[in-house]
């Protein structure tokens, strides 16, 4: 596995991303992110780059509900149901948010969304799946960079709702 550590020359984490978590006081995060030169733009990508499971990557995913973004974080071996994420919601429709939509409202570009930073204060879901392990990768705000954080700590600090809203197994 190679990687690039970042320092404060060149941090891994997007710049904007890099200033949130310092604005948060998780500047630590910023060094222990790590930048890979091949995409980690999916979650089977940043299993594979990392060496950890594929349900230890957090997706941060956004869809429109009724028209309003909303971002759901999920472990990277799930599938976000729709269906339950509307009944969470109480929205009539749910559907996933486009590329434009994506970067107008988090600032950054599908495959490097941070669960947190974002450009608009969004509602945030959090799969209790994530719960499941010691540490979680998510997006530093690139399709390179990735950080590792304690799933209750990135709940808390996206201001997550904890929720179940994973695809069942038929």
């Amino acid at each position: 596995m190679t990687t690039t550590e970042g320092t404060s020359d060149a941090p891994a984490a997007h710049p904007r991303f890099a200033e949130a978590l310092r604005g948060l006081g998780l500047a630590d995060l910023v060094a222990r992110a790590r930048r890979f030169p091949e995409a980690t733009r999916t979650a089977a990508e940043a299993a594979a780059a990392i060496g950890c499971e594929l349900s230890q990557i957090c997706k941060s995913l956004v869809f429109a509900a009724d028209g309003v973004p909303v971002l759901v974080l999920m472990d990277g071996a799930s599938r976000v149901d729709l269906e339950r994420v509307r009944e969470e919601l109480g929205a009539g429709k749910v559907t996933r948010a486009g590329a434009d939509v994506v970067r107008e409202t988090t600032g950054y570009a599908i495959g490097g969304v941070p669960p947190f930073g974002h450009r608009e204060r969004t509602r945030v879901l959090a799969d209790r799946s994530l719960l499941a392990h010691e540490v979680v990768w998510a997006a530093a705000g690139t399709p390179y960079a990735v950080f590792p954080m304690e799933p209750k700590e990135l709940v808390a600090t996206a201001g997550a709702t904890l929720v179940d809203v994973r695809e069942r197994a038929e």
